[in-house]
């Protein structure tokens, strides 16, 4: 019997396995998902060193405190004009670099 030794060698193989090639719906959705995580844990963290509540933040920017806790968690992708003012309300700025 062959055991998992949980090294990933070939991360893209794992998601073609997993989730189809590249530009299958099956993969744009998980990637879509994976990107909203991964925004709502940055926007967290900031949040966080911000020192601010996400009552704060919600209303810093006219939302309510359960859409922030939606972006937080993966689940609401905020617009691009939102996510500026999230951004902005947490005194942070985006630089976007080639």
């Amino acid at each position: 019997m062959q055991t998992n030794d949980h090294k990933i060698r070939n991360y893209s193989a794992v998601l073609e396995k997993e989730y189809g090639k590249q530009g299958t719906p099956e993969r744009e959705k998980f990637q879509e998902e994976a990107y909203a995580f991964y925004s709502g844990l940055i926007i967290l963290e900031a949040r966080k060193k911000a020192k601010m509540t996400q009552a704060q933040l919600a209303e810093s920017i006219g939302a309510d405190k359960s859409y922030i806790s939606r972006i937080e968690k993966g689940i609401t992708i905020p617009s691009v004009a939102t996510f500026f003012k999230i951004v902005n309300a947490m005194g942070l700025s985006v630089v976007l670099v080639r």
